[in-house]
């Protein structure tokens, strides 16, 4: 009996051609979905609950002002500076010269403060609002969103 070397039989290779389509894909998708915070956060807030919540319609038209603690005292955070209360009434009339004509009539500030910021911070920020003839205001807060269905 004569015994014959078993010829190997090589494994084919991996195609990879499509392998940078689906890179990119993925790429692409987590651009889509992921959400990048525009302003770094330099005050902590505990978002309050709320009972009769709705959503904004175009956030376009929205400042948005962060009242949170810094340290063992409260503080205000505009865009990504903290400041006083004084500096509120300039830096609602600044976001306003910038929007457009028709976005500026719809203009919204919301105040993200935190559940247990103290009163007084947010008087004078409110005062500050209507001095910059800023009357919308909207107060953040979590919970169910209402709908109407009309």
């Amino acid at each position: 009996m004569m015994f014959r070397k078993r010829e190997k039989k090589e494994i084919p290779g991996l195609n990879t051609a499509a392998l940078p389509d689906l890179i990119f894909t993925v790429l692409f998708f987590f651009m889509i979905v992921t959400h990048m915070r525009s302003v770094p956060m330099k005050v902590k807030y505990q978002v309050p609950a709320g009972t009769e919540i709705t959503k904004l319609v175009k956030k376009s038209t929205v400042t948005y002002i962060y009242i949170g603690k810094v340290g063992d005292d409260y503080r205000i955070q505009l865009n990504d500076e903290l400041a006083t209360p004084a500096e509120v009434e300039t830096y609602v009339k600044e976001e306003l010269a910038r929007m457009l004509p028709e976005d500026a009539r719809n203009q919204t500030v919301s105040i993200r403060a935190d559940r247990s910021a103290p009163m007084h911070l947010i008087t004078e920020v409110k005062q500050a609002l209507r001095r910059a003839k800023a009357y919308r205001i909207n107060y953040s807060a979590t919970g169910t969103v209402k709908t109407d269905n009309n």
